[in-house]
């Protein structure tokens, strides 16, 4: 429990204490908006990383080379967990916003910034200013800024299971024409969800798998990008989960 709250802390005075940069940020964008993208996923990084420490997560990176250093890209990942962001953000090399619910709008101090690390704020309950939001995102991508999105739509409760991967969410790579990347997020339940409210050591282990082209894929693939994709994810979670924990637990049980 102790984690939680030195964490909790440790958030709320990051957003208060960064209300200067904040202006500093708002000022540099009227002169230089490439810079302020750049500072400004620097800054939340520098801060998600101190989350981590705090949390004592090992984190385990895969696939680095998977990711084009030629284009933007749409990273979908499975989503188990709100660490999920924290881990992931200082992982991409570029400047790249997350696809987030609409009520995060509301939350003072850190909307402004995800809006400053190029976050959109999707209303799944507005069929009109959620296709705004997709066609948004297909310009970000365009123009060099990639995104992140769950395509389960909500985060998973359930360990090693998958949510139905929703189709829309890949009208930003397809409109935008650029990569998608397959993310597999392994056990960052552990950190917090598995034994809510308190946070735990834990590893968790992130694999970028190597690009899909929709534009590439077959046609009956191209109707269902989602239960492709979501296939790519789930079998490398599988062999991911058997690689770096499951036989831990078959050590030690040899080892009793």
């Amino acid at each position: 429990m102790i984690r939680f709250i030195v964490i909790v802390i440790y958030l709320v005075l990051f957003l208060i204490l960064t209300i200067p940069l904040l202006a500093a940020e708002w000022v540099i964008g009227k002169f230089n908006p490439e810079l302020k993208d750049r500072s400004s996923k620097a800054i939340v990084g520098w801060g998600f990383r101190c989350i981590r420490h705090l949390a004592g997560t090992e984190l385990i990176v895969l696939g680095r080379e998977n990711i084009p250093d030629d284009t933007a890209v749409l990273y979908v990942g499975n989503h188990r967990s709100y660490f999920d962001i924290v881990l992931t953000l200082s992982e991409f090399p570029r400047v790249t916003g997350y696809v987030s619910k609409a009520e995060m709008r509301t939350w003072p101090l850190l909307n402004f910034w995800m809006i400053n690390i190029r976050c959109l704020f999707l209303d799944r309950k507005d069929i009109k200013k959620g296709l705004k939001t997709i066609l948004q995102g297909a310009e970000n991508v365009k123009n060099g800024i990639s995104l992140c999105i769950f395509p389960e739509g909500t985060r998973n409760k359930v360990n090693d299971t998958f949510l139905p991967f929703h189709d829309g969410s890949f009208k930003i790579a397809e409109k935008g024409g650029v990569p998608v990347i397959p993310m597999v997020i392994v056990n960052s339940a552990a950190v917090f969800e598995d034994h809510f409210p308190k946070i735990k050591k834990a590893r968790v282990v992130i694999e970028f798998e190597p690009p899909v082209y929709l534009d590439r894929l077959e046609k009956d693939k191209r109707k269902a990008p989602g239960a492709y994709v979501c296939g790519i994810i789930s079998s490398r979670y599988s062999i991911l989960k058997e690689e770096y924990f499951n036989s831990e637990k078959t050590d030690a049980q040899k080892t009793d």
